[in-house]
């Protein structure tokens, strides 16, 4: 049987493909604290670490965890991708383990990225999400994160915002 050599596709670091120089601010991971709020909650505070990677292609992956700031145990994960969709714009896709897809478009002026939900996709077992917008910004080795959500019961409002350092640049 012949055997065919191992590809490391991914382990060297690649040139940054053209189409990400206006996202490429966003390249590293960076951690932090946040606090939220909804209304069947008390507000709360949390940990939060977000990663975005370059994988030589037009698009970041972006991984998202956040926990517990009282015992570390999980709150929240997200993974999918950053897609630039020509000069000033951009696309968000992603998945949540809550039975959520989220396909989100917006721009990117400088170091701000705002975007707002053109599709939710639920899971029979989901929460009944209608609609999320995000906006992030950096400055320097400094990242907000927000989320506004709306429900079928609960109108569009301030859900969760971090305060991230950068921890690594990629």
């Amino acid at each position: 049987m012949e055997t065919v050599p191992h590809s490391d596709a991914f382990a060297a670091t690649p040139e940054l493909h053209p189409d990400l120089g206006e996202v490429a601010f966003l390249l590293g991971t960076w951690r932090g604290e946040g606090d939220g709020e909804w209304p069947s909650t008390e507000p709360f505070r949390y940990g939060e670490e977000v990663a975005f990677e370059d994988v030589g292609d037009n698009y970041l992956v972006y991984t998202h965890r956040s926990w517990s700031l009282d015992d570390g145990s999980p709150v929240h994960l997200e993974r999918g991708f950053v897609r630039p969709a020509g000069p000033g714009r951009v696309e968000l896709v992603l998945a949540h383990p809550l039975g959520i897809t989220e396909i989100a478009e917006g721009t990117v002026a400088g170091e701000v990225i705002e975007v707002a939900s053109t599709a939710v996709g639920l899971t029979t077992t989901a929460g009944h999400v209608t609609e999320l917008r995000r906006r992030i910004e950096v400055r320097g080795d400094a990242m907000t994160n927000e989320t506004h959500m709306a429900m079928r019961d609960v109108p569009q409002m301030s859900h969760v915002r971090a305060r991230l350092g950068r921890a690594t640049s990629d």
